[in-house]
């Protein structure tokens, strides 16, 4: 039996230098904000034909050293810059056109600092409804301390992923929020499994210790997580190298999957045996009071 819960000092010690590491890096720096926050101009060409994305990035890169190129499809590609002006578009649309003699310009948008300020708030607002809902779901489902515990690790991935784009400078989008939400589900998901299997073994080890129950139960499941994040993670990395289109929206997932596999094994667990430890303790002292 592994021996897990007797080691959580590690595990919260490792989590919380790369989350100490990342608001370090927020209070100092903030974070970067793609132009789905902060506001700006996303133009999509029509290249008519399949073509070098580089050749365009080296076209774009002239006038915006800072703005993102996504290849769309074998002949489409997106740019988005905070930066560009309307005679910076029209320069790059008529280098574009040089090197292209089949491309024109199919889409140009603009998007306002204002538009960008509401995203980011209605953003936290659905992270912290969903993180509520969870919590109330689990603890009717199980208990308060297993909501509660579950609640924590939510926190602890959306932090991990926080940190891992403020360290790295990776800009923060619409697509990021979108798998945050995605993470926060895959992870409680195989929290609960856990949790699910600790009330099981409840009935059947009732003089078992919290720390000896909670082992057992991650023993039992963890060949079940580890599968289950593997094949998702060789998913996502498959659709990160082939899929440009949606690489904004499997980074993040590629690095919220595997924190979530690792807080629900490693955080969730040993902060519930934390709180059911205290709890007893909290009875006895009431108990030899009275």
């Amino acid at each position: 039996m592994l021996k897990i819960i007797e080691k959580s000092k590690i595990w919260f010690a490792i989590s919380a230098i790369i989350i100490i590491i990342g608001l370090g890096t927020i209070a100092t720096k903030g974070l970067e904000y793609g132009l789905d926050f902060k506001g700006g101009t996303v133009v999509q060409l029509n290249i008519g034909k399949d073509f070098d994305k580089a050749d365009i990035d080296t076209i774009v890169k002239k006038y915006d050293k800072d703005a993102q190129t996504n290849k769309v499809n074998n002949t489409y590609i997106e740019i988005k810059s905070a930066n560009l002006t309307n005679d910076n578009i029209s320069s790059i649309v008529k280098e574009v056109k040089e090197k292209f003699k089949e491309s024109s310009l199919t889409n140009q948008e603009s998007i306002g600092a204002s538009i960008g300020k509401e995203t980011r708030t209605k953003a936290m607002q659905a992270i912290i409804i969903a993180s509520l809902a969870i919590l109330a779901y689990v603890a009717l489902r199980f208990e308060f301390k297993f909501g509660l515990a579950a609640i924590i690790s939510i926190i602890h991935d959306v932090l991990i992923m926080l940190a891992v784009y403020a360290v790295f400078r990776i800009p923060i989008d619409s697509s990021f929020i979108a798998a945050v939400l995605t993470v926060i589900g895959y992870s409680i998901n195989d929290t609960i499994v856990v949790f699910d299997r600790i009330r099981e073994n409840q009935k059947y080890m009732r003089r078992a210790s919290v720390s000896e129950l909670a082992n057992a139960s991650l023993t039992q499941t963890m060949a079940r997580s580890i599968n289950t994040v593997l094949t998702v993670f060789i998913m996502l990395v498959a659709v990160y190298a082939y899929v440009p289109s949606i690489r904004n929206f499997s980074e993040p997932l590629l690095v919220g999957i595997v924190s979530g596999c690792y807080s629900s094994i490693f955080i969730a667990t040993p902060i519930w045996a934390m709180l059911k430890k205290n709890g007893s303790k909290n009875k006895k002292v009431l108990n030899t009071a009275k």
